[in-house]
């Protein structure tokens, strides 16, 4: 993948070291490893931020954090790949999380009509949330393993591709 164009969407380090949110990690953030654009740093980051993104907690940002921290890859693609799941998308898939964890599980998926309570939310969490989060989970790890080898794989084709223009280039050159 092009580095020119993945810098273009992210943050500079010095605007990550920056941010407030993030300040309670400290020293940590001075690792250069946690900015690097290579084919591994950004495969590792895309499957940290997808995985993460499937997590039904609350705090994904920051636990996508602590993994691209734990795992050295770039911290803030890690942190924006979270935004997958967002308001709009977060329905449809914790819905397909939800319905995957009860068919592996065997239990029959519950009928329920959403209400934004906290009533609701402690009544029916209670009788849902196995389901969801093995399910979240099992989806979590598949979508971050497809990601982390198609980025792979992408990065790769992307540099054969332009070694290839490279060397046709110079074989025009010299003819």
């Amino acid at each position: 993948m092009p580095k020119s164009i993945i810098r273009r969407w992210l943050p500079t380090p010095d605007q990550v070291r920056a941010n407030k949110g993030l300040r309670f990690f400290g020293s940590l953030l001075h690792d250069p490893n946690l900015f690097h654009l290579n084919r591994h740093s950004v495969s590792v980051a895309f499957a940290v931020g997808v995985f993460t993104s499937f997590l039904p907690l609350p705090g994904q940002m920051v636990i996508a954090a602590l993994l691209a921290l734990w795992f050295r890859c770039n911290l803030p693609l890690s942190m924006i790949l979270v935004w997958i799941s967002n308001p709009v998308t977060m329905p449809a898939i914790f819905y397909s999380t939800y319905k995957l964890g009860a068919w592996i599980l065997g239990t029959p998926p519950l009928e329920f009509k959403l209400e934004l309570s906290w009533e609701w939310l402690t009544d029916e969490v209670g009788k849902i949330w196995l389901p969801l989060f093995f399910g979240s989970l099992l989806a979590g790890i598949f979508f971050a393993t497809v990601s982390y080898f198609a980025m792979q794989g992408l990065w790769r084709w992307h540099v054969v591709k332009r070694w290839k223009m490279r060397i046709a280039q110079r074989r025009s050159a010299v003819s």
